[in-house]
């Protein structure tokens, strides 16, 4: 599978968890963005050059992608549809904040051709929402995902639990208030204090602490447990999904396929001339946009991808999916085999399953999948 990611990188206000390539700008240039992002698109087109693969999926994230107007992404999945062959059942999803989240600007994304939705909501409870920095409160957040349920098919939205000093019982009223809407795909992701983010500074001055392992793994297993039997079972370590509902492009990263990103800070894999290219944009916006007035491009990195690298990323990637990874992948793709030694180790200790050459983290091991990953590398 192939898939386009293309990053806006402008947010109203940056979030003190974020470590995401956003930028606040008290204005932005967006046809300057727009024409450079169109740029990017046809630099990767040339490069796959006549055997182009089907475009399966577009994401626009971001940064706050539902600042964007309409006739802006409307003109990328033009540009996309004229360098690519579309697939016909091809998922185009957006990212959009409650706090922007607007019924104009909505039904002019499904117009362009948004055909999924993706809702940062973090939290049903105000308080929460003040602690993580979002603009808008609970009411406001349940107004916006009424508001994307009436708009598009296919919604998803995102909760962070793992709070500081949240008990087991909230998270279980908020996670079933959560359920209760009904959305075929939801995103629980625990809160992790990233390295040089405003959070990392506050924890490390004890102005707040995030809950212990123990209790953050409690958290995790309860969350498990009700999403299961609600049927929206994990598909991924913090993605759950009814049957059929999974995020396409989001699959793409996960079995390792290829695809291109294009805008400030965009990462890609891609697929070329018989060999895996990494390819990254420079991240600060001024500096990518006068990158490619003077280069054509804003790529800082376009490097082949070693086969040892080539294969971490796919255990780091594939481990975190339910179904796992194909172990004979390795030795087709890299070279490589993954030693038998400590597969049976882990095996033992109940930490992955192993059923002919399909190999999967258990609910216990996606708890140290770091540690899994090391153990496997070779």
């Amino acid at each position: 599978m192939f898939g386009l990611y293309v990053h806006w990188p402008y947010c109203e206000r940056k979030c003190p968890y974020c470590d995401f390539n956003s930028h606040v700008r008290v204005r932005c240039d967006e046809n300057a963005w727009c024409e450079a992002v169109l740029k990017e698109m046809a630099l990767v087109a040339a490069l796959q050059g006549t055997g182009r693969p089907v475009l399966e999926t577009i994401f626009f994230g971001g940064g706050t992608p539902s600042l964007m107007a309409g006739r802006t992404v409307g003109r990328i999945i033009d540009r996309a549809a004229k360098l690519w062959t579309i697939a016909e059942n091809i998922e185009i999803s957006l990212e959009s904040n409650p706090a922007s989240a607007d019924a104009v600007r909505f039904v002019d994304y499904k117009a362009a051709g948004v055909n999924r939705l993706s809702l940062g909501i973090q939290s049903f409870d105000s308080a929460a929402l003040t602690f993580l920095g979002r603009l808008h409160d609970a009411d406001e957040a349940k107004s916006a995902l009424k508001l994307a349920m009436s708009t598009f098919e296919r919604v998803s939205f995102d909760l962070i639990y793992a709070r500081p000093d949240q008990a087991a019982e909230s998270w279980k009223k908020e996670l079933e208030e959560a359920l209760g809407y009904g959305t075929e795909h939801l995103s629980l992701y625990q809160l992790t204090v990233e390295p040089a983010t405003p959070f990392a500074t506050m924890e490390m001055r004890g102005v707040f602490a995030v809950p212990p392992e123990e209790t953050a793994a409690a958290l995790f297993e309860i969350t498990q447990e009700i999403t299961e039997k609600a049927g929206l079972p994990a598909y991924e370590v913090s993605n759950h999904a009814k049957p059929g509902g999974e995020c396409r492009h989001n699959l793409i990263y996960w079995r390792y396929g290829s695809y291109a990103g294009v805008g400030p800070g965009a990462h890609g894999r891609l697929d070329l001339f018989g060999k895996r290219y990494a390819t990254a944009a420079e991240r600060i916006p001024e500096r990518w946009l006068r990158k490619i007035g003077e280069k054509g491009n804003g790529f800082s990195v376009i490097e082949e991808i070693e086969p040892s690298v080539g294969a971490r990323e796919r255990l780091l990637m594939g481990l975190r999916l339910t179904e796992g990874i194909d172990m004979s992948d390795f030795p087709r793709r890299w070279n490589i085999e993954l030693p038998a030694e400590k597969i049976a180790m882990l095996s033992e200790f109940g930490l992955i399953e192993v059923a002919g050459s399909r190999l999967a983290a258990t609910t216990a091991g996606k708890l140290v999948l770091n540690r899994i990953i090391e153990e496997l590398s070779v």
